[in-house]
């Protein structure tokens, strides 16, 4: 079985060609860092145009790439949300339009979907039924018990902003540039996360909620502190380092409870999987693999390429869904409208995906 899998949800441009034994035959993705550098984020009618102008090429770079046509394809899978609605239209439009003309099936994958069973695309033979995921990206921070295909139960949400997003605005406030994670990733390695105070939102706390504000508010408290002029590389360096720190500490005081539940109710499920754009930062990774060696746990995490958006895991979800529903109880129709949100079911019991139709 071979799906195609397209992603334009945010501000990368996605396609990719994977078959059933977890071969990646393609894997095509165009950033568009460069047009949303001047803005310090992403502008949501520049992505939709930059998708539009970029996606029909790159289908065919990963057909190519994969030297296999059209005909060769089983299906062809898109994300049909949650994202900003331009960009979602674009893919599904696309995979719609290729499935009409070709008569393949089409499948509508939930992009938090393509994140949380992207381990398994890598570690097939690893990561089994049921799993803890820590799903951390620019939009999403969320502690999910993954039960199956398209069967989640939510564990725990922010309640403001993502952590992705906290990287990005503590980034744009020190004049780092976007994108800011892998910015403030650097500056921190020179840096010293003790020497401004700031705080671990919800640390402490019953539940498995996160806040990250209040620690971005305490950043640029922080630094407007600080004597006037621009910022020095050595404060710059400190306040990253301190933020990362903070940030880390929260996730594993959030993570830890969400351990406590999922091994009351799974007794002898053993693996953590974090996934998502933030997951491919090196020291929060580390953090995360100490928490799971104490608890016992399996720590999995996508290699860096497939944390970040990719087409990829978009093919191997509409894979995973066929292998679990059949071509028929996958396959979408045409009329499936994009879904500019379209959160996991926090209802381990509920129908998967397929079966939730526009």
């Amino acid at each position: 079985m071979i799906v195609l899998g397209i992603e334009t949800s945010c501000d990368e441009t996605a396609a990719a060609v994977v078959d059933d034994n977890g071969r990646v035959l393609a894997d095509v993705v165009l950033s568009q860092i460069e047009e949303h550098r001047p803005f310090g984020g992403v502008v949501p009618e520049i992505a939709a145009r930059a998708h539009m102008e970029t996606i029909d090429s790159l289908v065919h770079q990963a057909l190519g790439d994969a030297n296999i046509g059209f005909d060769d394809l089983d299906a062809v899978a898109a994300t049909g949300g949650p994202g900003l609605i331009g960009g979602v239209i674009v893919g599904v439009m696309t995979a719609k339009a290729v499935a009409l003309a070709t008569g393949l099936p089409f499948i509508a994958v939930n992009h938090l979907e393509g994140h949380a069973l992207s381990a398994r695309l890598v570690e097939k033979d690893r990561v089994d039924f049921p799993y803890l995921l820590l799903l951390v990206s620019g939009g999403h921070c969320q502690l999910l018990s993954v039960e199956g295909v398209g069967r989640f139960r939510r564990l725990g949400t922010t309640i403001d902003d993502a952590l992705g997003e906290a990287f990005d605005k503590t980034a744009k406030m020190l004049g780092l540039g976007y994108p800011g994670g892998p910015l403030v990733e650097k500056a921190a390695l020179n840096g010293d996360a003790e020497r401004f105070s700031l705080p671990r939102p919800m640390k402490g706390r019953p539940g498995c909620d996160f806040s990250f504000s209040g620690l971005k508010t305490a950043v640029r408290h922080a630094a407007e502190a600080l004597p006037a002029g621009p910022l020095q590389g050595g404060d710059v360096a400190d306040l990253c380092a301190g933020f990362q720190t903070a940030a880390a500490e929260t996730l594993v005081d959030r993570t830890q409870n969400a351990i406590d539940i999922f091994t009351a109710e799974h007794g002898q499920a053993r693996t953590l999987v974090i996934a998502g754009g933030v997951a491919a930062n090196g020291a929060l990774r580390e953090k995360l693999g100490r928490l799971a060696d104490v608890n016992g746990f399996q720590l999995i995490a996508p290699p860096q390429r497939l944390c970040t958006d990719n087409g990829a895991m978009i093919a191997w979800a509409g894979i995973e869904r066929i292998k679990a529903l059949g071509m028929d109880g996958a396959t979408d129709g045409l009329d499936f409208k994009p879904r500019p949100r379209w959160p996991l079911d926090p209802d381990a019991t509920a129908a998967p995906f397929a079966g939730v139709k526009a």
